[in-house]
């Protein structure tokens, strides 16, 4: 069993790391859906507090996101025939942009936000302690990505797709029968909970269409759109999936109104959606409802787990040992997968806030790594390599530098001037950018090779 769970998948990297770019356009659109919600508890929480703001908040700014990947980069990525952003990167920039980047996405891709998740509900659901919640649902989350590769994580993808629809599409109508519709809701809810701001001032709103940026330099989206088997199918899967979010947010934002109706006075909002089912579903929907939850965080878990094993595995180990042979990318990738589940389990442990490792995350990786890989696609509009380089990291450091002013002393958690962290490294970011179209003379282009290491082994 440890020599089938550990041993090197007898493939090549193309199948194991990307489906051999045979991803169909269902599971692509099922793969990416569950992979990028996996906050569900955090939207529980803001639905319960805050209404239909929700939608404006976690759902508006990532469908423009996700519209842009799909309009910009989507079948620029797929025509491109890489295999991660770092190899975006290393065509583009050369080595050093790459190295950066992949050690900037090993923090973005980070699951530990969603492992933290996994071990809540496990620990709401059966009774157990925190730390082996995480622990076991880390472990039971990523384990068949070993042998399978891409491949295992989409198949599972696929079946958590359905299961986190079922359980709150039989949760939803099943309170809206027993309770009432919106006169029930309208009756037991603050006037604000069905206004957009929900109760919060512009400028809070405001700050999560930059947060949302995100997707734009997002390697789940990358990842699919490089394993699609055309690129029709990467920019029409983004499109489609966006369809889903939208439905999703609907059954998500509504029920967790209905936990706010029936709860007002519930002390942990994260708790809502557990709550919920544990005082109102009768045991067959609880348990459906309890699946949904349980696929929709692990179908992220195992999806950030793949990528950051991939990303040290081969962006990282690979890269760094200068080898043109990848027979063992697979092998350096599994080393990949326990690192970063390990890396997550620490961090969720030690952070014990989904929303702050979201946010201290975000705005780190974000203004490090957008101005680079945007502009990377287009030869009139991209950096000269060494300013790339330089833009990737200091633009990182410097948000991360203004991140770590709200510990000064008698800060009391807010950030140097108030400002977040994420507005200045953009500044930097796009600071550097604009420096070197001014400073550049003549657009210097790594080369027409996809990488700047030897030609990779098919």
């Amino acid at each position: 069993m440890g020599v089938r769970l550990f041993g090197v998948a007898r493939r090549g990297p193309v199948e194991y790391l990307l489906m051999g770019r045979t991803l169909a356009l269902p599971s692509f659109v099922a793969s990416l859906v569950s992979t990028w919600y996996g906050g569900v508890l955090g939207v529980g929480e803001y639905s319960y507090r805050y209404g239909i703001s929700n939608w404006i908040v976690f759902g508006v700014p990532y469908y423009v996101g996700a519209a842009l990947f799909a309009i910009f980069f989507a079948r620029r990525a797929r025509r491109s025939e890489l295999y991660t952003v770092p190899d975006q990167l290393d065509r583009a920039y050369g080595r050093p942009a790459a190295l950066l980047g992949a050690g900037i996405i090993q923090v973005l891709s980070s699951p530990a936000p969603y492992v933290l998740m996994v071990g809540v509900l496990l620990q709401l659901i059966f009774g157990w302690q925190l730390v082996p919640a995480v622990l076991v649902g880390t472990f039971f989350a990523t384990a068949y990505s070993f042998r399978g590769g891409m491949r295992s994580v989409v198949n599972a993808d696929n079946v958590q797709f359905v299961l986190m629809y079922l359980g709150f599409a039989i949760a939803l109508p099943y309170l809206a029968a027993r309770f009432g519709g919106m006169d029930f809701l309208k009756s037991h809810l603050p006037h604000t909970h069905f206004v957009w701001h929900g109760g919060n001032s512009p400028q809070y709103i405001f700050v999560w269409y930059f947060i949302a940026l995100q997707t734009l330099v997002e390697p789940a989206f990358y990842q699919r759109a490089f394993a699609a088997k055309d690129e029709k199918t990467a920019q029409r899967g983004v499109i489609l999936s966006i369809g889903f979010w939208m439905l999703f947010d609907f059954l998500t934002t509504f029920t967790g109104m209905y936990a706010r109706a029936l709860m007002p006075n519930l002390a942990n909002p994260v708790t809502s959606y557990p709550s919920l089912a544990i005082e109102f579903l009768p045991p067959v929907v609880r348990g459906l409802f309890y699946l949904g939850l349980l696929a929709t965080v692990m179908s992220t878990v195992d999806g950030y787990t793949f990528i950051g094993g991939v990303n040290f595995g081969r962006d990282l180990v690979w890269r760094l040992r200068r080898k043109s042979d990848e027979s063992r990318v697979n092998f350096y990738s599994q080393i990949g997968f326990v690192v970063t589940g390990a890396l997550a389990v620490a961090m969720a442990l030690f952070f014990r806030s989904a929303v702050d490792l979201w946010h201290d995350v975000g705005s780190v990786g974000v203004p490090a790594l957008l101005a680079a890989l945007g502009t990377s696609y287009s030869r009139r509009f991209r950096m000269r390599p060494r300013a790339a380089a330089w833009c990737i990291a200091v633009s990182g450091v410097v948000a991360l530098a203004w991140l770590l002013t709200k510990f000064r002393a008698g800060a009391g958690g807010a950030y140097l001037l108030g400002i977040e962290p994420i507005y200045v490294g953009l500044t930097v970011s796009l600071g550097f950018w604009l420096l070197d179209r001014i400073l550049g003379k003549g657009r210097a282009v790594v080369s027409s090779e996809p990488l700047s290491t030897p030609p990779t082994v098919r």
